[in-house]
């Protein structure tokens, strides 16, 4: 008997954020939530095993932008730019952010601060 396995109808956020090519690794991803800064639909942060499923309302908030996404397609692999564009829409442009949220702040922008201070004062 041939059998056909059934497709996934959901698949875990963090992988289909690297498998649409929004982040660079798939820890990336897992970050990017913790940090409060991915959300589905209504809920505003949600965790990286979160069920993202075809239709679902992804906004991304990024250092310089946030993104608003609505997934089409789930995706198997992260495969090239092209393939990665066809899993979701963006119906808006990405909207350019005013300051980095506070997931995004360099740790060393105190160092950097002090640095410039000792240089004036010498």
């Amino acid at each position: 008997m041939n059998q056909s396995v059934p497709a996934a109808s959901f698949l875990r956020l963090d992988k289909w954020l690297w498998f649409a090519r929004v982040v660079k690794t798939r820890s990336a991803a897992t970050r990017l939530c913790a940090a409060g800064c991915v959300g589905i639909g209504t809920q505003d942060a949600v965790k990286a095993h979160h069920a993202v499923r075809i239709g679902d309302a992804i906004t991304i908030d990024l250092p310089d932008r946030r993104r608003r996404l609505v997934v089409r397609l789930l995706g198997t692999r992260r495969g090239p730019p092209a393939e990665a564009r066809m899993l979701y829409d963006e119906p808006t442009p990405a909207a350019p952010r005013r300051e980095a949220p506070p997931a995004w702040i360099s740790l060393f922008a105190e160092d950097a601060e002090e640095d410039s201070e000792s240089e004036i004062s010498a």
